[in-house]
């Protein structure tokens, strides 16, 4: 198994893969990865390294990825030699909000109103047709918050454009969303789909801060989400995990807010509370195999670990641990930096409203020690 990026999600991936007798190898262009930490072989190079890609891709059977944002060409370099699930152009899609909402938009799912901006003068034009508050955010390269602004009021396009420092955008009318959620959905290679259970999601600074599952919506919202992320996945034609991120809206309204072709950050909760993790998941998938079970075990919480944590040194574990039921993952990462992903701890209860009082609970204990 071949995993191109080498940060957490591949490290988690690798460790599904090494649990069912897999080797696996990374490409990443940083040394000691936290992938590469697991694998059999790390390959440090640049994506720009076809010799590199081309000795990478020689060495394993099937490949996959673990972010979005690996050059195309380096993609294209590799599936000329063996299979890359999901196919380059999932990937391509997914890794600008241009193509994203276009795809989405074409085929009928729903999403927020957008216009595709390049100039000054095409922003002060979609903000005419869309209004104000909106969000202007960059075609590509963005994750977390990253890459985009929230306009109000009457704008200066001249000035904000001149700011917005890309070349291409798109703006989206403003959603006053009720809450979040997410569902990852598997595709098998032979259609096959398996949906995990919607995730209930709360950002802090646009990075999330916990999942709650079960999600603490109706049985129709959580059965649309599903339904909505099945069929996405299945007119992309993917083989492997597509993560679909939603707005609630207040009248009960689903928008797609993005998809990532890959593991997600709020289907870390599957690798501890689930029958198969989205990790396996993915494996199965891309290998051939048949799918597992996406069933929930038990209601779980997760908490997002940042570098903050880090800023008087390694904060004291044992103050998470003294609760027997906290299950930590932490990712290897040499340098914690503030708002670095550094690891995850799921707490799982008889129930979801126990499941967060534990990890508020946990959240204190942590925080008062650093």
């Amino acid at each position: 198994m071949g995993i191109l990026g080498g940060g957490q999600l591949g490290r988690m991936l690798a460790i599904a893969a090494r649990r069912m007798g897999y080797r696996v190898h990374a490409y990443e262009p940083q040394p000691d990865c936290p992938a590469g930490q697991i694998c059999d072989v790390e390959v440090n190079a640049p994506y720009t390294d076809s010799a590199s890609l081309k000795a990478f891709a020689e060495g394993v059977d099937v490949i996959s990825f673990e972010f979005e944002n690996i050059p195309r060409s380096a993609v294209e370099a590799v599936a000329s030699l063996r299979p890359v699930r999901p196919r380059g152009e999932v990937l391509h899609i997914c890794q600008n909000r241009e193509r994203e909402k276009t795809f989405l938009q074409a085929n009928g799912f729903p999403c927020a109103p957008f216009r595709v901006v390049d100039s000054a003068s095409s922003l002060r034009e979609a903000l005419a047709e869309i209004g104000t508050p909106a969000v202007l955010k960059t075609a590509d390269f963005g994750y977390d918050g990253k890459g985009q602004v929230k306009l109000t009021g009457q704008v200066d396009s001249e000035t904000i454009w001149k700011q917005f420092g890309a070349p291409r955008g798109v703006l989206e009318k403003w959603i006053p969303f009720e809450a979040e959620l997410s569902v990852v959905c598997a595709r098998g290679l032979d259609g096959t789909i398996a949906a995990f259970p919607a995730s209930e999601n709360i950002h802090s600074n646009h990075i999330l801060d916990l999942s709650i599952v079960p999600a603490r919506f109706s049985p129709a919202i959580l059965e649309k989400a599903k339904s909505l992320a099945s069929e996405i996945t299945r007119q992309l034609d993917v083989i492997g995990l597509l993560a679909v991120e939603f707005f609630l809206t207040s009248n009960g309204e689903l928008l797609v807010n993005e998809l990532a072709p890959r593991p997600h950050n709020s289907g870390h909760f599957t690798f501890d509370a689930c029958v198969t993790s989205q990790f396996e998941q993915q494996l199965r998938a891309v290998c051939g195999l048949p799918l597992g079970s996406p069933e929930l075990l038990k209601p779980v919480v997760m908490w997002n670990i940042l570098g903050d944590l880090w800023k008087n040194g390694t904060p004291d574990w044992s103050a998470l641990l003294n609760d027997p039921r906290a299950k930590l993952h932490l990712y290897g990462k040499s340098e914690a930096r503030p708002g670095r992903k550094m690891g995850h701890v799921c707490l799982m209860a008889d129930t979801v409203e126990e499941a967060l009082a534990g990890i508020k609970k946990l959240q204190a204990a942590v925080t008062r020690k650093v």
